[in-house]
């Protein structure tokens, strides 16, 4: 018999094998597990129940549903401000990069760089709760750190997970990576715009798909600060900086990745790569939200562990 209380994946969306959420959510059982979802679980027009999208507040308790319920985190808060991230595309990329360094034959000892983690730390809880990944992760806001110091605290992650401040806005790597770091895979989640006019108006095309446009205040259903949305030069401007940066510490990292929303500039990065010596450029298709988006994955050694020609 069909669950009413279950929320189904749209049918254009296909996460990973390993997924736990690639079905769906069911409410009932999330509401079980966290009694702040309840308020925000209405039934709709087809008599399933289901909650708001567009309301950053319920979808933020879904979330730390799902966290509490198939994650082993008892603690998750930070300000309604901050970027709340969805959970099934969040542990997508985390499934992917585990496939990606199992096909390179990196099976233990794991330890990853989380690019610009936020007040959430999420990649950091997501890997450590399905892989047992150590992690350090970085922010250029103190205050996400603080947040995110106090989720690390609250959930007994401090063996797993260090923070670190990247104190130069316009660096990414430099500053971060001492002379004896070594990690198994850095991720990193770029912000995508490239001001918040441009943030603006995604937003109003979001609501407008949740048929939401007549709201006299503009919400983000998964809210988000500057920092975390926009930066310079866009989502573009970002990568490219990265890729250049990861080309000066090409022995201590065996893969980098990052997620890249816009499709266009899949060409360009690859040009770029090529152009500072990868050996290994992939690019890994993801099926998230209501687009299609894709993980790009380099690095500058063979198999064997040896850097590649400067």
């Amino acid at each position: 018999m069909y669950n009413l209380n279950f929320i189904a994946i749209k049918k254009n969306i296909t996460f990973h094998h390993k997924n736990k959420h690639k079905l769906g959510y069911d409410l009932d059982i999330l509401c079980n597990t966290y009694p702040d979802l309840l308020p925000f679980v209405f039934e709709n027009t087809y008599q399933t129940k289901t909650i708001d999208f567009a309301n950053p507040k319920a979808v933020k308790a879904l979330n730390t549903a799902l966290l509490m319920k198939y994650y082993n985190i008892v603690f998750w808060e930070f300000p309604d401000a901050n970027l709340c991230p969805p959970i099934p595309g969040r542990v997508d990329y985390i499934h992917y990069v585990a496939d990606l360094l199992e096909s390179f034959g990196v099976k233990t000892k794991i330890k990853v760089l989380d690019i610009g983690t936020g007040a959430s730390c999420i990649y950091p809880i997501l890997g450590q709760a399905e892989y047992n990944w150590n992690f350090v992760a970085t922010d250029i806001d103190k205050k996400s750190l603080e947040y995110g110091q106090t989720i690390i605290n609250k959930n007994g992650l401090k063996n797993s997970i260090v923070l670190r401040h990247q104190k130069e806005t316009s660096q990414i790597l430099k500053g971060i990576l001492t002379e004896t770091d070594k990690f198994s895979v850095s991720i990193c989640n770029p912000p995508f715009f490239k001001s918040e006019t441009e943030a603006i108006e995604a937003t109003t095309r979001k609501l407008k798909g949740l048929n939401r446009v007549g709201d006299k205040k503009l919400v983000r259903n998964f809210s988000g600060i500057h920092n975390e949305l926009w930066y310079k030069g866009g989502e573009k401007a970002f990568i490219h900086n990265y890729l250049y940066e990861s080309s000066l510490f090409k022995n201590q990292c065996n893969w980098f990745t990052t997620l890249v929303s816009k499709k266009d500039l899949v060409k360009g990065i690859h040009v770029s790569l090529k152009k500072l010596g990868a050996k290994d450029v992939r690019t890994i298709p993801m099926g998230q939200g209501n687009k299609q988006s894709r993980i790009i994955a380099w690095t500058f050694l063979d198999k064997r562990g040896n850097k590649g020609k400067d």
